[in-house]
């Protein structure tokens, strides 16, 4: 696991060594045991190491054996010793025992089809030498981050945004958009941050640049839906388990200890039952509760812990601070709205004690059906209302005043079924997006109703003539979206703020499209979801984790902005600066920012709104090479790759 950052000129000017040197700078967390750089013509490639695999010897950039071809990797190659086998066969000359060395001699092989022979999580950066091309690409998933800018002649890209700001040309200006999208889901889009001009390489694409400037991104993987038929239940139970089986294996991979994310639901305890029957010793697992009761966990994972033998740490965690929240926001990179990321942020902290390495049950709901708001969606399209009577609904919703009783249930029911669901996934609609912005952030987006804005309005038969069933769309779209953009995103940032590798074994992409073929009924059955997977499990999990509810991993925000954090976050986004800033209009600030009542909840529209905030702190009032305090790593020397 590292960081990893570049520069590629397009009019023949040298990159200057100090320039990388700053925007790996601010990664040391992602990478505090080693630090390379290689400077040549029109390019210049770093990053920051954390030691995984080949611990002497896995030093980057690394360099094919007439040294040219270079990359520099983040994330991890599982099927690397696989492949090396094969490109020794070929007469590739190894020095190193790293999964990075075989990305580069498979580049040579393959070019930029190398990803297609690649298992793994991975962002990577390829310099080729002779062609003077460069190629990025960003695993199938999204596991890895990867941002990318063209600022004048040159193209710069880092693992983190906050490396790119680095540099003194790159402009910090707030994406109007991706602010209006972060209001409506938490996030910024798929394709954008929160920077005008600075983009993600979006999941399963690759970014190619040729030295006279032409820059091309392409898709070269998508999951398809296509349920098989004519299987029964047990044989698609025996598939998943040896998938699931395959995939753990593969993740345990690690010259450092490996522990694991435990929550005592079934995604989470699947992958340590299976640890345990790989043979994995000791399993270590980690788990966070809180003193309130509805959102502690602690039992569940204590008694999956017990049955499988794991050596257990739990943490119980206190209303946060101020101070741990805005060291989460500067790890965070971007505005988020996700509160979960705190929890997330402790648990990494808890486990980076002792192992370099943890696996978690991420994905898991996306692939089996396990959201609540899968079967909810379910109960409503079987209530199938007709076109005039929504048609009579949105019109008694618009006559009603502004937070009268049924008005939000009148309007959500009047949508057609994709805009119904996408309203039910916002968190600011549309109308409350416009009252809430400033009128010059109005006047700049328009008239956007869209439920989700920028978020293409897929229907049914977007993956070819055969539509698709509406779980399956629904999974299509999460895992496009919601699981790269919020999922992924908190789990790599909040353990990188740790130094610690987060590995996601459901996300094998070969477990990801089998079940993309999974029957739809086998997914949620008798109102009940993760049907197929419960069965799978059955007999290698306690019971009460089989039938325990669902529970995402939630924590108790709305009682700490009535308590201890109420009066901090309301004197941040009620302060001169924020009111001040022109993006919002301060009258809706106030209101929102107004001491709850007793039994009001608005903790993700404060948290969101406070996550802005510190994001504007830490990097827009701060100008590059500023953000934080020097790390002690900082000053390690690096160590150069020759060109």
């Amino acid at each position: 696991m590292c960081g990893i950052a570049g520069i590629m000129s397009f009019d023949g000017a040298p990159v200057a060594a100090g320039d990388v040197h700053a925007m790996c700078d601010t990664m040391v967390h992602r990478g505090p045991d080693d630090a390379g750089l290689h400077v040549g013509p029109q390019i210049a490639l770093g990053m920051r190491r954390l030691s995984i695999i080949d611990l002497q010897g896995g030093h980057q950039p690394i360099a094919n054996e007439d040294g040219s071809v270079i990359a520099v990797l983040n994330g991890e190659i599982y099927n690397y010793r696989e492949l090396r086998r094969d490109l020794e066969a070929r007469g590739h000359v190894y020095r190193t025992a790293s999964d990075t060395e075989t990305l580069v001699h498979l580049y040579e092989d393959r070019g930029a089809h190398c990803v297609d022979e690649l298992r793994g999580m991975f962002a990577f950066a390829v310099w080729d030498a002779r062609e003077r091309r460069l190629l990025l690409a960003r695993d199938r998933l999204g596991i890895k981050p990867l941002y990318h800018a063209r600022v004048g002649d040159r193209l710069l890209f880092a693992s983190e945004l906050k490396a790119l700001l680095a540099l003194p040309e790159v402009e910090r200006r707030v994406n109007p958009d991706s602010l209006s999208f972060l209001l409506a889901a938490l996030t910024t889009p798929s394709g954008e941050s929160i920077v005008a001009g600075v983009h993600k390489l979006e999941p399963g694409h690759v970014l190619t640049a040729s030295a006279r400037g032409q820059v091309d991104v392409s898709r070269y993987w998508r999951v398809k839906f296509a349920a098989l038929r004519g299987r029964t239940l047990s044989e698609w139970e025996e598939g998943l388990r040896a998938l699931l089986a395959e995939s753990v294996r593969m993740h345990l991979v690690a010259d450092v200890p490996v522990g694991a994310f435990l929550s005592g639901g079934i995604d989470s305890s699947s992958v340590v039952a299976a640890m345990v029957r790989e043979g994995a010793r000791p399993v270590r697992t980690f788990s966070i509760g809180f003193r309130e009761e509805e959102f502690n966990e602690l039992g569940y994972a204590r008694e999956v812990a017990q049955a499988l033998g794991t050596e257990h740490r739990e943490l119980l965690v206190e209303p946060a601070s101020l101070d741990v929240v805005e060291e989460i926001a500067w790890h965070l990179d971007e505005p988020f709205g996700d509160s979960s990321a705190i929890p997330t942020y402790l648990v990494s902290q808890l486990a980076a004690r002792e192992v370099k390495v943890a696996l978690s049950g991420d994905g898991g709901d996306e692939l089996f059906g396990g959201y609540d708001r899968y079967r909810v969606e379910g109960r409503e399209r079987r209530r199938r209302w007709p076109r005039w009577v929504r048609w009579m609904l949105a019109a008694v919703s618009e006559r009603l005043p502004e937070g009268a009783r049924g008005k939000r249930w009148l309007r959500h029911n009047s949508l057609d079924p994709e805009e119904r669901y996408l309203d039910a996934c916002c968190l600011f609609r549309a109308e409350e997006r416009q009252a809430l912005l400033s009128p010059g952030l109005r006047r700049s987006l328009g008239n956007d109703l869209a439920p989700l804005p920028g978020r293409p309005r897929r229907g049914p038969a977007a993956d070819g003539a055969t539509p698709l069933h509406w779980l399956s769309a629904l999974q299509r779209d999460d895992l496009e979206g919601y699981l790269p953009l919020d999922i992924l995103t908190k789990v790599d940032r909040m353990s990188m703020a740790h130094s610690l590798e987060a590995r996601v074994p459901l996300l094998d992409h070969k477990l990801v499209e089998f079940a993309a073929t999974v029957p739809p009924e086998l997914l949620i059955r008798r109102g009940t979801g993760k049907f197929l997977f419960k069965e799978a499990m059955r007999g290698l999990l306690p019971d009460a984790v089989l039938s325990r509810p669902k529970r995402g991993f939630a924590i108790p925000l709305g009682r700490w902005f009535r308590g201890p954090l109420g009066e901090p976050a309301r004197d941040l986004l009620l302060s001169r600066k924020s009111l001040e800033r022109g993006f919002f209009d301060p009258a809706a600030i106030a209101r929102l920012a107004a001491r709850p009542r007793p039994r009001e909840d608005l903790g993700l529209e404060l948290w969101t709104l406070l996550s802005f905030e510190l994001w504007c702190r830490a990097f827009l009032d701060r100008g590059p090479r500023a953000e934080r305090p020097p790390h002690p790593m900082e000053s390690r020397s690096w160590t150069a790759l020759a060109p």
